[in-house]
């Protein structure tokens, strides 16, 4: 481009910008009113609020640079104390967008600075149990996986341990009813790992995904101990009950329970939240099930017979 035509384009640039500026902030105001989000820059905060949580898990693993072992007591508080704060007042806002109470003064709602008081402290208290939780993830990838050489190798480069460090996080933010933050830490998971799972869903420990890219475990469905998925599973639902306007109905089971000690293979398809697979079960890779099956169920497809050659002699 010229000079004559850098000038014509900052000439165009101030005479324009201001009306589309204008115009994207009134379309903001009536789509996405702004103190009905969690605050700009929001998204980046919560990334935030899971990098101090997952630093205080694993010192050492998310740092950009090698951090001081003789001060890993002081790291793990101080990283604990930076997410407390931050996601208090993430919470806070979440809680007062969806506060029902008609007297409501939105940053003055003490209802609603209590309860994000509270659902902080329990979250914090957890960190213990959710670090016993994924060394029993880590465990089951060590000897679940032949390839697996060591623990390290397994922290430092495995998308199951990378998604289920935050999906055991957003779990305990779904079950104390956070609004919309576990969600977003779920869904920057699957943009990290190509592993989709909702904060709903219920896990139990040593839970293995191999590979992982492409499963899909969704809200209202549960899994027991010592299950192994491979990649592209999916946990889904068979159909959406609707409401009278044609709307799917929230809150309803709509995917199926998995037992203790399953192993579901790649591309497998079991859907239905009336779908129970039985304990000790081996669901074979490329199967689709929307029935439930017993313990020690094997479902595996028909294999395809070999072509027999004929001699033309």
């Amino acid at each position: 481009m010229n000079g004559s035509g850098i000038i014509e384009l900052n000439n165009w640039l101030n005479a324009r910008v201001p009306y589309i500026s204008k115009s994207l902030e009134e379309t903001n105001m009536d789509y996405l009113i702004k103190n009905k989000t969690i605050g700009f820059a929001g998204k980046e905060l919560v990334y935030k609020v899971l990098f101090n949580l997952r630093c205080a898990l694993f010192p050492g693993v998310y740092e950009k640079y090698p951090i001081d072992e003789t001060n890993i007591n002081i790291i793990i508080g101080n990283n604990l104390r930076v997410a407390a704060t931050l996601i208090n007042n993430l919470i806070e806002k979440a809680l007062t967008n969806n506060c029902k109470i008609s007297d409501c003064l939105g940053a003055n709602c003490s209802k609603c600075k209590d309860k994000a008081y509270d659902t902080t402290m329990k979250l914090i208290n957890k960190m213990p149990e959710i670090r016993e939780l994924l060394h029993s993830d880590i465990q089951a990838a060590y000897i679940g996986d032949p390839a697996a050489h060591s623990y390290e190798e397994i922290l430092l480069s495995y998308p199951s341990i990378e998604t289920l460090s935050i999906y055991r996080i957003t779990h305990v933010l779904y079950e104390l009813n956070v609004p919309l933050i576990p969600r977003i830490m779920s869904e920057y998971s699957h943009q990290l790992t190509g592993i989709d799972i909702h904060p709903g869903a219920k896990i139990g420990k040593n839970f293995f995904i191999d590979h992982g890219t492409g499963v899909v475990i969704g809200e209202t469905c549960t899994i027991g101990n010592n299950v192994k998925l491979y990649q592209g599973v999916t946990l889904g639902a068979k159909s959406f009950q609707l409401d009278d306007d044609g709307n799917p109905v929230k809150s309803v089971k709509r995917h199926p329970d998995i037992e203790d000690n399953v192993v579901i293979y790649a591309g497998a398809t079991v859907l239905g939240g009336d779908t129970r697979i039985g304990h000790d079960s081996i669901i074979g890779g490329n199967v689709w099930l929307t029935q439930s099956v017993e313990p020690y169920s094997r479902v595996y497809n028909s294999q395809p017979l070999p072509t027999i050659k004929v001699d033309p002699n």
